[in-house]
């Protein structure tokens, strides 16, 4: 059955109109599938990262970096929905603070570095289908941005979703859409090569990307690292944190004893008696911000070499067909990570940077730090923390989705003196509220009145 299932999924990919090279890419992880390959990295195969060169470490002039930044282009997927987090758009377009989404901020960012180096400094997003009309809409807003003739975004692929059971494409008729999937963000190497963007870029005498998610307002344009990078003369470098016992969940790096080179894992690919390692941050020290350096003509070279199938490890994810319903049938997901695409250079770098440059936006935790004091956002778009720990926030499922988190807490909370602010009840916050301390509120829910103080020990 799977290779009658493969065919039905290539001829609906076809007549949707997907590119070639996706469609290789998703043949190419249905055979895995369908011979029972997990994805796993096991973790007797790979070995923790030693100690990495921090960003503290960098020299670089002031007219290297320049000129660095200069032929560098910003890459940033975008085509999340935020559906975990109730949203029905793209994130994006989610407020921040002040009337500014995450798009704005983000072009905020861009002008404004263009402003300080004099340099060109294209902004270029992966879209989804759902995504791509309300991002140009809201980025017509800034006429002066696109630069070059180039477009401001191109559109990542989709693909179908699977039934568990005998792997043939899965149809719902009730909702379509929920049919067909993303491949994950490692499609952005697909769709960059089916796009002919890739070619329009080195064309343009652009020779280096940053890239990294669209909601990790941190990952500002740094011209230092792309004079670093630049410097280095490597085909790719990933930016990395020091973990700590909050940063269990996240994805990190190592070294694949069979041959030395630089490998991903996710937690999708740890098997389950492998996690104790995945989570100790003692273990593996370093987690992976999904902030990338690509050099522009080595990826081209590889996807070249491949004929765009990059071959990058399998991540598979057991789902059910409609999210919201436990009952639905139940589906396989392919995808692949961006960050993955490491292990294909064998000069690839790591650079450790601060936290400040991963500041992403994955539950109503993060936005609530980002409308809170805890961060300054200046015309530049840049956010400048104003404290040296950032406070650990835990709200409870009352807070899931944005729209209740937004009825709840309607105006920003003050928490430069928090330390913790955990909340399992429903709550119901005032203006002007002040959190101090590590404070819990617990079960019993209430309302917290204007210009309250909550004082933790």
């Amino acid at each position: 059955m799977s290779e009658q299932g493969l065919q039905r999924a290539r001829r609906k990919m076809i007549d949707a109109g997907i590119g070639r090279t996706a469609i290789d890419v998703f043949s190419h992880y249905y055979g895995q599938v369908a011979s029972g390959d997990t994805g796993l990295i096991r973790e007797d195969s790979i070995e923790p990262l030693g100690e990495v060169p921090g960003i503290d470490d960098i020299r670089v002039g002031d007219e290297q970096a320049r000129e660095a930044l200069d032929r560098t282009v910003l890459i940033r997927p975008n085509g999340g929905l935020g559906t975990s987090m109730g949203l029905t758009r793209a994130k994006t377009l989610l407020e921040v603070r002040d009337g500014r989404s995450f798009l704005d901020i983000l072009a905020a960012q861009v002008l404004a570095a263009r402003r300080r180096y004099g340099v060109r400094l294209p902004l270029l997003l992966m879209d989804s289908f759902n995504t791509h009309d309300d991002t140009l809409a809201v980025l017509a807003g800034y006429p002066e941005l696109p630069v070059d003739g180039l477009p401001l975004d191109f559109l990542q692929s989709k693909e179908p979703k699977l039934l568990a059971g005998d792997l043939t494409p899965a149809e719902w008729p009730a909702d379509p859409s929920l049919e067909w999937c993303p491949p994950g963000h490692g499609d952005i190497y697909a769709s960059l090569h089916d796009s002919g963007l890739l070619d329009e870029l080195l064309s343009a005498g652009y020779r280096y990307a940053a890239v990294s998610n669209s909601d990790n307002l941190g990952a500002a344009p740094d011209a230092r690292i792309a004079g670093w990078f630049a410097a280095t003369g490597a085909s790719w470098c990933s930016e990395v944190c020091e973990r700590t016992p909050n940063d269990r969940k996240g994805g990190h790096l190592a070294i694949r004893r069979a041959d030395g080179r630089l490998v991903l894992r996710d937690t999708a690919q740890t098997a389950d008696e492998d996690l104790r390692f995945f989570t100790d941050e003692t273990v593996h020290r370093y987690f992976n911000t999904n902030n990338l350096w690509w050099n522009l003509e080595a990826l081209r070279a590889k996807l070249d070499e491949t004929g765009g199938v990059l071959g990058l490890p399998l991540i598979r994810n057991t789902k059910t067909i409609d999210p919201k319903d436990p009952s639905s049938p139940e589906v396989i997901q392919v995808e692949s990570a961006m960050g993955a695409a490491i292990e294909l250079f064998d000069d690839a770098k790591v650079l450790k940077v601060a936290r400040d440059r991963f500041v992403p936006v994955k539950k109503t935790n993060e936005l609530l730090l980002l409308r809170s004091d805890v961060y300054e956002i200046g015309d530049d778009g840049i956010l400048r923390a104003q404290v040296e720990r950032i406070p650990g926030i835990d709200l409870g499922p009352a807070y899931k989705f944005v729209g209740e988190f937004d009825r709840r807490i309607p105006h920003p909370v003050h928490l430069r003196e928090a330390g913790s602010l955990t909340v399992t009840g429903d709550w119901s916050f005032g203006a002007d509220v002040r959190v101090v301390g590590d404070v819990t509120l617990g079960d019993e829910g209430g309302t917290i009145a204007d210009g309250q103080v909550l004082q933790g020990p």
